[in-house]
């Protein structure tokens, strides 16, 4: 703190920067509450090094976070290995500018961030820093502890292992709100041939209840079978169910109410016209972030 009693130095950078790091956590973590963990452990680590001798504390910063992510990632890796059902990333009610950066509205979608979870947490910090804010190979070897000719392989091999699961296209936000516009009435509707239309064959769903709401505990995948999984949800709540039109990870989705309470969060794959991947997170615990809107950085 200042003689004036304002903030020192030390805070202002700190606080400037939130949000990248923020960022940082989350799209390692894929659990924002885990990412503010982060950030907490972050500054308590911040305030006790001397500010005059850090040299580049954005750098620094990102470093510290990163190496606090990586030991949280594996304390959640062994948190989902007993998790009821299918677990799917919290998701984020997101800023207007957060879609307007398409690289970085497509690295926090609830389809990459389901891709990065098939890296191991090295590799994920490792593909985050590099691919996503650009980060120089030294600069990732010290903030997860590797040589630079070590995380230059890593990182090609990450890229490798992305490349081949990610979406292939990266859709218009217009395109997609469409396709989900279209989505809705369909459901409501209850109009199968339409609703069938817009699903593509391999269609997969993910529904993550967390054991605190039912859900489908594995994937549902194939037209036939999750148009028969909506119409069968819609008749049994239909009446009693509304939607609103959000951004959600920087992406268009829904927010679907029962009774006027908030139920779940709908996100959405949308690639050819036609939606690939539908994700429905009902568990309570996630869903405090979409309550008010999250800025993202990178």
């Amino acid at each position: 703190m200042n003689e004036d009693g304002g903030p020192g130095p030390a805070t202002e950078v700190f606080v400037a920067h939130r949000n990248l790091l923020f960022t940082v956590a989350y799209e390692m973590l894929g659990s924002a509450a885990d990412a503010e963990d982060v950030l907490q452990e972050t500054w308590l680590r911040w305030v006790g090094v001397e500010f005059e001798q850090v040299r580049d504390p954005r750098a620094y910063l990102v470093r510290i976070t990163t190496r606090q992510a990586l030991s949280r990632l594996r304390v959640l890796g062994r948190r989902k290995e007993s998790y009821i059902g299918s677990w799917l990333p919290e998701p984020l009610l997101t800023t207007p500018d957060v879609a307007e950066d398409v690289e970085l509205a497509d690295s926090v979608s609830m389809a990459m961030l389901l891709v990065l979870e098939t890296l191991g947490p090295t590799e994920r910090a490792v593909f985050v820093l590099r691919e996503v804010f650009d980060l120089g190979y030294d600069e990732i070897a010290e903030a997860v502890g590797k040589s630079p000719a070590t995380v230059r392989q890593i990182a090609h091999r990450a890229r490798a292992h992305v490349a081949a699961r990610r979406p292939r296209d990266i859709v218009s936000p217009a395109e997609t709100r469409a396709v989900l516009d279209a989505f809705q009435r369909a459901v409501q509707t209850g109009d199968m041939q339409s609703l069938l239309d817009l699903l593509a064959p391999d269609v997969v769903v993910l529904s993550d209840g967390g054991g605190l709401r039912q859900a489908v505990l594995r994937p549902v995948v194939g037209a036939d079978k999750v148009a028969r999984l909506l119409a069968a949800g819609w008749k049994k709540v239909g009446a009693q169910l509304s939607f609103e039109p959000v951004q959600v990870n920087g992406c268009p989705g829904l927010l679907m109410r029962l009774d006027g309470e908030l139920d779940t969060v709908v996100a959405a794959r949308v690639e050819g016209g036609a939606v690939t991947g539908l994700y429905f997170v009902r568990n309570p615990e996630k869903l405090s972030r979409v309550q008010r809107e999250t800025s993202l950085s990178r």
